[in-house]
């Protein structure tokens, strides 16, 4: 027993020399990039700093973006949004701009507050009641505008909402910088969990653990014993109702394989952190948990939130599938409880608005039925599943198609048998508004209702934002409210060949003149190109000369440009060529 305890332990502290190394490595390597990042942080402060008093503006709902926080205020009717990032195809955005939405109205305040936090993306954000409410930021990332290098941030933030303050926590000893993690209040202190940083070479995904004292105001890493989750990012991690501690579902890691290949693994396992003793002298222990029930299928990017009785709830996500070099995925728009007492996955089925329901088969058992509803009634008798097509159009004319499938309408005779038979079931074949298909809303859920908003989706190579907003009452689980619909306006989509090939048509040029003055004349440099042959068009030299002008931009470009950015230049070069002919 002994020598296996010991030749486990040893296993634990080699992992985590491994680990500390790998961190070590990366952490030199993204040092210089995040140095160059870091006087582009110091330039958004030092506008932020200009801010001196708070200004609150009503204001539309905040733009289309993703990795944003969303929490239910402590004490008031109210949500609180902080920060996302958004990315058009050519150009990422990163914003730490605050607002309040009014859930009673159905309205949004923007909250401008000196000093707040940096921008900032897949940071995490936790509401605690103490001093009149408060909102705990942690980490997350910053990207620079071409999305090739990042950030990761280690620091800590409160907003006093009741004084409308911001406050810069120093407090040594926390997490190394990371995103993608997750927290969570439980009893007096928070516990951050897990995440990723990433360098322009190198990544590195967590599965440590650490804890933030609500009441000294001081960080600790929680040492654990047992078996816990793998390294991973994007999990579900849900306080248990007696705060006696956390649920760890799912996530996302990946590895490099070889050199410049990487592959990516969506977790589906469940563990519980628990802890024992008194809190100065409480121990943490990881164990595996196997629930019952009806579990969701893997997927990665799935939304999250504590819902009431206990239970969490999981909304969408997507599961993408990896062939070669390339990525599809499956979007979900679906809904799963796990309750945490039982132990035991089941799906939310959604019941319909029962009232309507009822109100409909009154007027029709009194038989006040006019001739237009007899003609209607026929015309729906005995349908089948019907398949609804969305179009939008969005402001650049792309048209973002939107797939709904309804429940077919029964024959009216035996519709109303089986209302009287079971109402359940027969309100469940009346056609529901819902989400589309998405991953990475937010959510929350404030006095038992769902708060669902944003979250992207992908159509080919185009990724679409979303800044829609949906309402889902937990416990009557009849049916999803529109808060804020899509708005096709707000849908920019910029082809990266459309900026790109342009500049490296205009590059090729450039270094086309440069070649011609430092030739002898314009004729040798022709005769060293393969010639452009009698009634051929662009296409089919394009076509029959490729692997020249791929050899001849690789030797300009050097081994370490991507293939698919010298394929781009060797055919603009190609074009260039051809038109001067």
């Amino acid at each position: 027993m002994g020598k296996k305890g010991n030749k486990k332990e040893s296993k634990v502290k080699g992992a985590e020399k491994t680990a500390a190394k790998m961190e070590k490595k990366v952490s030199k390597r993204s040092k210089r990039e995040e140095e160059d990042l870091e006087a582009l942080i110091a330039e958004f402060q030092s506008l932020d700093a200009k801010k001196v008093k708070v200004t609150e503006t009503e204001c539309p709902p905040p733009s289309p973006r993703l990795n944003a926080s969303l929490n239910a205020h402590p004490e008031k009717d109210e949500l609180i949004l902080f920060g996302g990032e958004y990315f058009n195809g050519r150009k990422t955005y990163l914003y730490n701009d605050l607002f309040f939405y009014n859930i009673k109205k159905n309205t949004w305040v923007k909250s401008e507050i000196p000093n707040p936090p940096p921008p900032r993306c897949a940071h995490q954000a936790v509401v605690v009641p103490q001093s009149g409410g408060q909102l705990w930021i942690f980490g997350g990332e910053f990207a620079s505008p071409n999305g090739e290098q990042f950030y990761h941030y280690k620091d800590l933030w409160v907003l006093h909402l009741a004084t409308s303050t911001w406050e810069n926590i120093k407090a040594p000893g926390g997490p190394s910088g990371r995103s993608g993690h997750r927290m969570v209040l439980s009893k007096k202190q928070i516990l951050v969990f897990g995440g990723f940083h990433e360098s322009t070479r190198d990544f590195i995904y967590y599965n440590d653990v650490y804890s933030f004292s609500l009441e000294t105001f001081a960080w600790s890493r929680v040492s654990v014993s047992g078996s816990g989750p793998s390294p991973r990012s994007a999990c579900q991690m849900t306080s248990t109702p007696d705060g006696s501690g956390v649920i760890i579902y799912g996530g996302y890691s990946k590895v490099r394989v070889k050199k410049d290949v990487e592959k990516g693994t969506i977790h589906s396992d469940m563990f519980i952190l628990k802890r024992d003793g008194k809190e100065a002298q409480e121990k943490w222990c990881w164990s595996r948990v196997n629930p019952s029930g009806n579990k969701p299928p893997a997927r990665s990017g799935f939304s999250m939130a504590a819902g009431p009785a206990g239970r969490a709830v999981l909304f969408g996500g997507v599961c993408d599938e990896e062939e070669d070099e390339t990525l599809e995925g499956d979007f979900y728009n679906d809904l799963y409880l796990y309750d945490t007492m039982k132990n035991r996955w089941f799906p939310g089925v959604l019941r319909g608005n029962k009232t309507e329901k009822k109100k409909r088969r009154r007027g029709k058992k009194s038989g006040a039925e006019g001739p237009e509803t007899e003609e209607m009634e026929q015309e729906t008798a005995s349908q089948g599943p019907t398949e609804v097509i969305k179009e939008i159009v969005t402001e650049d004319g792309t048209v973002m198609t939107i797939k709904e499938v309804l429940p077919g309408v029964q024959d009216e005779e035996e519709r109303e048998d089986e209302e009287e038979e079971e109402e359940d079931e027969a309100s469940a074949s009346a056609p529901m508004i819902e989400p589309c298909a998405r991953s990475s809303a937010l959510a929350t859920v404030r006095q038992g209702k769902l708060f669902l908003y944003g979250g992207m989706f992908e159509v080919g190579d185009r990724q679409f934002t979303l800044n829609d907003m949906y309402c889902l009452d937990l416990h009557k689980m009849d049916q999803w409210e529109v808060l804020v619909e899509m708005d096709p306006k707000t849908q920019e989509w910029l082809e990266e060949s459309e900026s790109e090939d342009d500049e490296e048509e205009e590059e090729v040029k450039g270094a086309a003149a440069e070649e011609e003055e430092s030739e002898d004349s314009e004729e040798e440099d022709e005769d060293e190109h393969p010639a452009v042959q009698d009634g051929e068009t662009v296409t089919d030299y394009q076509a029959r000369t490729e692997q020249y002008w791929i050899g001849l931009a690789r030797a300009n470009m050097g081994p370490e440009a991507k293939d698919k950015k010298v394929a781009k230049v060797a055919i603009a070069m190609a074009k260039v060529f051809y038109e001067d002919q």
